[in-house]
């Protein structure tokens, strides 16, 4: 397996989330990582055998019909792979310098597998009111393990929107934002071995994956250890509170 040792411009990275609210780093990981962890995650899910499906209920408005989804909470306790991942310096380094700060603090993680021909859409919606935050330093990092063009359903987003603060969501729709028109989020086609960051803030969605491919991506959700939540939840994740890069400096763990 070729592990890549590029050097990204941390600053540009930054100014342009600053900016946007999200960026994505090319290439990342190399294609033999990905192709790696694509596997992992593919056999991970068959052998667990997980039947639940988290497809929101309001994904029905974009898919006209019955869609499909596979995930899973927390890889890392079921794989050494992904824990190394999580503390990879080629990811834990873009993470601080887009938050602006030292230390990088796990909040959870998802893997995702859309199926072929019916995989689930998500629409939009901000990642904040499922886990708010005082100071709202709070993001994501999707790494893509496979191809994800327009067709696979791949990450739509609102450029600028984190700017805004945080939205009243629907909470009858799985917290969505039915005022906000998804054709309105710019398309964010990755390649394997893309990572996707963005902040908690920033108006995001998928499309439906119409390909005869899966889609397979993970979530990293990650925060700025000083940045305590203003409502308690996703208590069930496991290792929350793990250190990725740094020390915390209020000593709150997974609090």
């Amino acid at each position: 397996m070729t592990i890549t040792h590029r050097s990204p411009d941390l600053s540009a990275l930054a100014e342009q989330y600053a900016t946007d609210g999200f960026v994505l780093v090319k290439g990342l990981l190399s294609k033999e990582e990905a192709a790696f962890y694509r596997e992992r995650s593919h056999t991970l899910l068959a052998q667990l055998n997980r039947h639940d499906d988290p497809t929101w209920k309001s994904a029905m408005g974009l898919s006209g019909g019955a869609t499909r989804l596979q995930h899973l909470h927390d890889a890392q306790f079921y794989d050494a792979a992904f824990s190394r991942l999580m503390v990879d310096p080629r990811f834990t380094d873009v993470a601080a310098a887009v938050m602006g700060v030292e230390g990088v603090q796990l909040h959870h993680t998802k893997l995702f597998v859309k199926p072929p021909e019916n995989g689930s859409p998500f629409p939009l919606h901000q990642d904040h009111p499922f886990f708010p935050h005082q100071y709202h330093r709070v993001g994501a990092a999707i790494f893509h393990f496979d191809d994800a063009p327009e067709e696979k359903g791949c990450v739509r987003v609102i450029p600028g929107s984190h700017l805004q603060g945080p939205r009243e969501h629907d909470p009858e729709g799985s917290y969505h934002l039915p005022d906000v028109p998804f054709e309105s989020a710019t398309p964010q086609p990755a390649e394997a071995g893309d990572v996707l960051f963005f902040t908690y803030l920033t108006v995001h969605g998928s499309g439906v994956n119409v390909s005869e491919e899966a889609r397979t991506t993970w979530l990293i959700q990650y925060r700025d250890p000083a940045d305590p939540p203003t409502v308690k939840t996703h208590d069930h994740s496991l290792g929350q509170g793990m250190m990725l890069r740094g020390t915390d400096p209020t000593h709150r763990s997974g609090v």
